[in-house]
């Protein structure tokens, strides 16, 4: 079977071909290939081609494909049972480790995807601070649940109106938009409306790896303590992948409420949040804001986070190599873009890095919008093309793996260097 022949076929019984949008490869105007495995930096299609694999199941595979400790540890674990629904072990020894890597967290409560870990972790900032209206940034991405799926309305002092069809109205206008790294947004916005939650991707990487500055996010932190505001960071993505404290490596600033998914379940699906003992007794059955889930906590799910973060543990060196990687890619691409006369921003945090068609630095997400995106599907289609796979939309953003070496890069690179050259 061919990818095309995979793609048609699976339209018969999939909407779109694809259990999620970005999938379909529509932002660069082309069609997916199909996998049939991974194997360490690398995955194959079903037609045999090899590709360098950037995106790493979108940040989960810190250790890439088919890491022996992650794989002995599920296959163990899936031998005892797949799923309980009951309590195991496993949930707390998962727990007691992140805590103890974020030790001004003292509560976590295990999910199944980092959609769940916002969803619940903005009903309990509800719950906290008895107020409904919350405030996100545009360009932040925190999951596909109704009151995060807004987009802006007449400014950022205007409540959202939905960007899904199937959102209420009435859920959408609880949720405010102000503008990433702009802390006078954040002012004007709740000035006027009695704000409970702020959340944020400190380091956002759902419109193109774009870091927070640290000057706004401490003002941030100081106006939501000021406010009696609870500030969720939603390190989904950036947990653990920005660094082994995921944003606070970077920042040193503590949020009330942390969200966790992607490396915490080691490639497969777990998630979290967590946050002081005053926040999280207000969760069933301790408090009276309900939060459940029958795969929560999934044994098998938990063996792989327990096997990645053992893995973590015991490599010191691990994310300066992989920054020393993807700053080596980063600076190659824009290198060769200098030498082709093509705009190129890039940036890294950790092992995440990003790039924009534009010509000046990216900082919010109407930066982010100035990306020559026609040049982007181009430059993507022709990588995909050489056996380069990077994220299939400008606003996505890129990951390197432990297994990847300076010899891959370089692989990267030449083919980088040949695609530019067309463009």
């Amino acid at each position: 079977m061919t990818n095309h022949e995979a793609f048609e076929y699976s339209k018969k019984y999939i909407p779109g071909g694809v259990n999620s949008p970005v999938r379909a490869f529509g932002n660069v105007g082309s069609e997916p290939f199909f996998v049939d495995r991974g194997e360490g930096a690398y995955i194959y299609d079903v037609e045999g081609n090899r590709y360098l694999d950037f995106v790493q199941s979108w940040g989960p595979l810190l250790f890439g494909h088919c890491d022996k400790h992650i794989e002995d540890a599920v296959i163990k674990t899936a031998k005892k049972g797949l799923s309980f629904g009951t309590s195991t072990p496993l949930e707390t020894k998962l727990g007691k480790m992140i805590l103890e890597h974020f030790f001004y967290l003292d509560k976590i409560r295990f999910v199944s995807s980092g959609t769940e870990a916002t969803m619940s972790a903005i009903r309990l900032a509800r719950g906290y601070s008895k107020k409904d209206k919350i405030l996100k940034f545009e360009g932040c991405y925190h999951g596909h649940s109704d009151s995060l799926l807004v987009k802006a309305g007449s400014g950022a002092t205007t409540f959202g109106s939905s960007s899904s069809a199937g959102v209420p109205e009435d859920i959408a206008k609880n949720t405010y938009l102000a503008i990433y790294n702009d802390i006078e947004s954040v002012k004007k916005a709740i000035s006027n409306n009695d704000i409970g939650t702020i959340i944020i991707e400190p380091i956002a990487g759902n419109m193109g790896l774009v870091p927070a500055d640290k000057e706004f996010l401490l003002e941030l932190r100081k106006i939501c303590d000021e406010k009696n505001i609870v500030l969720i960071l939603d390190e989904v993505m950036s947990g653990y992948r920005a660094s082994k404290l995921g944003s606070y490596g970077v920042y040193g600033i503590e949020a009330d409420i942390v969200t966790f998914g992607k490396v915490i379940g080691g490639g497969l699906n777990a998630a979290a949040f967590a946050a002081k003992d005053e926040i999280m007794s207000l969760i069933s059955p301790l408090g009276p804001v309900y939060q459940a889930g029958t795969l929560s906590g999934n044994p098998v799910a938990m063996a792989a986070g327990i096997a990645s973060l053992e893995n973590i543990n015991a490599d010191k060196d691990l994310y300066n190599r992989l920054e020393k990687l993807a700053k080596k890619f980063t600076q190659g691409l824009k290198n060769i873009a200098n030498e082709y006369g093509i705009s190129l921003q890039t940036c890294v945090r950790g092992s995440m890095f990003g790039y924009f068609f534009t010509e000046k630095e990216v900082k919010n997400y109407t930066d982010a919008l100035t990306s020559n995106t026609e040049i982007f599907a181009k430059f993507h289609t022709g990588m995909i093309k050489e056996g380069v796979f990077l994220a299939p939309s400008q606003f996505e953003t890129g990951f390197i793996c432990s297994v990847m070496s300076e010899k891959d890069i370089e692989f990267a690179l030449q083919k980088a260097k040949k695609v530019m050259s067309s463009l």
